[in-house]
């Protein structure tokens, strides 16, 4: 918990002078009429995404500095949004998917990546320039494949399909500078975890009691995403959550952080680097009884194909084949 601490703490510190300079923004526009130019580029439905493959390959024979004679790692990256704006309302939705795979001769073959991640907020604009939203939110996370935690190359069960799984839902106010940046903060959100596995319920886990499938916890919340060409070809899509339980130990604050940096090589190839970070007092897999909660962190380098999806632009009741009643 110190170190999840002392990074959250790191994290303040960075963010202290944004935070400022997003507060003084929204005093200053909340307290005044602006009249707004026209937009040229006017739209209902925003749709986009990104497409990311990689994969590396070794061989060892007759080396006598060591190591594993095959490897094979192959990770793919799937991110879609969709966005809709209208008057004073907004509706943003993001789904992320990553997959990932290592095989080689001497641990045999193990997934290293494993996530699905939807997020949707609705927004009701209260100022003048459609920058403070008053806004709900909804999140799911889980993964796809079973999880194994290893003592040597033997493996035990500790994770699999919705074992655990996040949902949240929260009412709070939604910062958004543009659709690149946005900061939601919630004084009161109901956070249900589930774990739908037979032999992971017996267990207990996660912060579940044995036996049960569920538990619910209402806390505070406040998440940042951040979207952006930070420089020619290189773009960055981060997220920051941050979790308060107010009946258990309010000060473990939870935290989920994902990076991903694109650096684009040619119209083919390009090089990833992500680096997820997550702490969660009540998954207690790690130290040396495997009964304490630590940080996790997960940091991948790839080569491959990258393919950014079209961004599309719709004034109509339909986006990407999606009919809207």
């Amino acid at each position: 918990m110190k170190k999840s601490m002392a990074l959250f703490a790191v994290i303040l510190c960075f963010q202290q002078g944004r935070a400022q300079e997003i507060l003084n923004k929204i005093k200053s526009e909340t307290a005044r009429t602006i009249k707004k130019e026209a937009d040229t580029s006017k739209w209902n439905w925003k749709s986009g995404g990104l497409l990311s493959l990689n994969i590396s390959q070794g061989s060892l024979s007759n080396w006598s500095a060591g190591g594993d004679n095959f490897s094979l790692a192959a990770s793919a990256y799937f991110n879609y949004f969709f966005f809709y704006k209208k008057g004073r309302h907004s509706w943003d939705n993001n789904v992320d998917v990553n997959l990932g795979y290592v095989q080689t001769t001497s641990l045999g073959s193990r997934k290293n990546d494993d996530r699905f991640d939807y997020l949707s907020k609705y927004g009701y604009k209260t100022d003048s320039i459609g920058k403070l939203y008053l806004s709900g939110l909804f999140n799911l996370r889980s993964q796809f494949f079973n999880g194994l935690t290893y003592s040597g190359t033997t493996g035990v069960l500790s994770s699999s399909f919705f074992s655990p799984a996040y949902m949240i839902f929260s009412l709070g106010l939604d910062y958004k500078q543009s659709d690149k940046f946005s900061v939601f903060i919630s004084p009161l959100t109901s956070r249900f975890t589930f774990v739908l596995n037979d032999s992971l319920v017996r267990k207990g886990g996660y912060g579940i009691p044995a036996g049960k499938r569920s538990v619910n916890q209402i806390g505070m919340f406040a998440t940042v995403n951040y979207f952006n060409a930070i420089a020619k070809n290189i773009t960055y899509k981060g997220r920051l959550d941050l979790f308060s339980n107010y009946g258990d130990h309010p000060q473990n604050v939870d935290l989920f952080m994902t990076n991903l940096f694109s650096f684009k090589i040619n119209k083919f190839f390009s090089a990833t680097y992500s680096l997820d970070m997550i702490y969660d007092d009540d998954v207690r897999l790690f130290g040396e009884n495997k009964t304490s909660p630590a940080l996790q962190v997960k940091s991948l380098i790839g080569i491959g194909f990258l393919k950014p999806l079209n961004v599309r632009k719709r004034t109509t009741g339909s986006i990407s084949g999606i009919n809207v009643l």
